[in-house]
């Protein structure tokens, strides 16, 4: 999840920020970052720049502009949730005596482990080019580029194709959330945060529509014995043509919705003007007005007479590679040693991203296997037919609607952000182990129905306090730090299905255990993000 312009202060110390339109320099005077500094020109300029820009968005406030964004950056939620969901969704029906099928029994989560393997280098590459291309360019090509490989997903001719395929189109899904959450948080108002908890609604219904149209799809068009044929197994192929043509609706809607490029990715490549143009037409859109000029962000380049040792091109902007190396240098050894600067934030930033890896194996593990499981917990030990299976999935799936509207409701109440986290992750692990002591399909659904209320709680409140924690300094290496530690521990998860007994609840009290773990260790979180403001 890259953060590259979340730019977080706690709302209290905005007073320590001299105006823009005094003479003299302006200097950092906040104990929580006062030792993260290196005193980098391009540093010190972008951040100040990045207040500016803050400071307009809000006097421009929420309106029709962010009602859309916060629209379409909810179909980046969608996907991240819908595409895992898929692959879970396939595995049972990979077993096709002639055509795709495991190379051998138990290795049928390869196709899990390619998709996690996609999702982390999506990751990885979509958050380093929404600063070099721009964010509007990933936030659309992450979606042609999926769509394209699972429509294609589907004419595969063997297991070893499909693995291949679905590592592709995740490639495009890995890139969704950091693009899609540093888009929106950077032209919301700073009053508006919460709504990044509340867009994990849109996670609940990528969860519903997949469910849905593979209830339609899999179940009529699924072989009806033991042994399966390619000629009567074309469900499972049907449901990837319908997520991919899908995914390239939303994409086609995302570009007629004409999203303007982020004024921070302006500012990172020094271009004022854009940034200042973008920043009046979204007070156009909103039928406002912002009192922000040009000469706001050029008397802070003379404040510091420019960066040196940077290399433009002929516009006198930023070039690609030098965009590519400041972003880099996040990551360089010298960043890396800021986030455990002190004591303090050492603990912090250990805490956050341990939370994070233990989350990336204890939900992957529960929701690549839950159709499965679902499928053997039938009453009297009699596995359920497909169609329930899938109508099950289906009902877990529409709790994750109320999870995520209670969860924006908990994280400004006097729980906060980390109040929310640690209640709900525990919840979630307790919900999990009592689920092992059911003896009918029903109650287990039940179970189930609680899971994802739940944990949809818990993954709206991380997705927006991780990026509030980290001090802007270091916030894109923190960030990335935690989005990649998610992924790694994620491409365990199939390879634990693989040698776990998946007739048994293993893997569920596994799940259970991690959760309540990661609960334990948010209650020590020492700090609470609620009334910061986005600078």
């Amino acid at each position: 999840m890259a953060a590259e312009g979340l730019l977080a202060r706690n709302a209290n110390a905005k007073s320590q920020w001299p105006s823009v339109s005094e003479n003299e320099s302006v200097s950092v005077d906040n104990s929580y970052e006062d030792d993260l500094y290196d005193g980098s020109a391009f540093e010190q300029i972008y951040l100040e720049k990045s207040r500016v820009v803050s400071k307009a968005i809000d006097e421009i406030g929420f309106g029709k502009y962010q009602v859309g964004l916060f629209i379409v950056a909810g179909f980046g939620w969608f996907s991240d949730n819908a595409w895992p969901v898929v692959t879970s969704l396939l595995l049972p029906r990979l077993q096709e005596v002639d055509g795709v099928h495991p190379p051998s029994a138990g290795r049928t989560p390869l196709i899990t482990l390619a998709q996690n393997l996609g999702l982390l280098a999506g990751a990885l590459f979509w958050s380093l080019s929404s600063d070099v291309i721009g964010r509007r360019w990933a936030f659309n090509l992450t979606f042609l580029w999926t769509a394209i490989w699972g429509i294609v997903a589907g004419s595969s001719p063997n297991f070893a194709a499909l693995g291949v395929f679905a590592a592709l189109w995740s490639f495009g899904v890995g890139g969704n959330l950091p693009v899609d959450s540093a888009i929106f948080i950077e032209n919301l108002p700073s009053k508006y945060n919460y709504l990044l908890t509340v867009l994990s609604i849109f996670w609940a219904f990528g969860q519903i529509v997949t469910n849905l149209l593979s209830w339609a799809l899999i179940t009529n068009f699924s072989c009806e014995t033991d042994v399966v044929h390619k000629s009567c197994n074309w469900g499972w192929r049907y449901f990837l043509f319908a997520m991919g043509g899908l995914t390239f609706l939303l994409f086609a809607i995302r570009f007629a919705f004409r999203v303007l490029e982020s004024p921070r990715f302006h500012i990172s490549r020094g271009d004022n003007e854009a940034a200042i143009a973008t920043l009046h037409q979204i007070a156009k859109i909103n039928g406002k007005e912002t009192s922000i000029k040009l000469e706001d962000l050029m008397e802070i380049d003379r404040r510091y007479h420019k960066y040196e040792n940077t290399e433009n091109d002929d516009s006198g902007l930023l070039s690609g590679r030098q965009i590519v190396r400041n972003k880099l240098a996040k990551y360089g050894s010298e960043h890396i040693k800021a986030l455990f600067g002190s004591r303090k934030q050492a603990y912090s930033s250990l805490m956050v991203i341990f939370v994070w890896a233990i989350i990336g194996l204890a939900f992957p593990l529960y929701n690549a296997f839950i159709p499965t499981y679902l499928s053997e917990r039938g009453n009297a030990n009699e596995s359920l037919s497909v169609a329930l299976t899938y109508r099950n999935s289906l009902i877990i799936a529409v709790m994750g609607i109320p999870g995520a509207i209670i969860g924006g409701i908990c994280v400004e109440t006097k729980l906060g952000r980390k109040g929310s986290l640690c209640l709900s992750m525990i919840i979630t692990g307790i919900i999990l182990f009592g689920s092992t002591t059911s003896k009918t399909s029903n109650s287990y659904l039940g179970w189930n129905c609680g899971f994802s209320l739940v944990s949809n709680i818990m993954y709206g409140v991380l997705y927006a306090y991780t990026p509030e924690i980290f001090p802007s300094k270091v916030r894109g290496t923190g960030v990335g730090i935690a989005a990649s530690a998610n992924r790694v521990l994620g491409i365990f998860s199939p390879i634990i299905g693989m040698y776990a007994n998946l007739e048994t609840s293993a893997p569920i009290f596994v799940s259970g255990a991690l959760f309540i773990l990661a609960g334990v260790i948010s209650a020590f979180f020492p700090y609470e993000s609620r009334g910061k403001a986005t600078y």
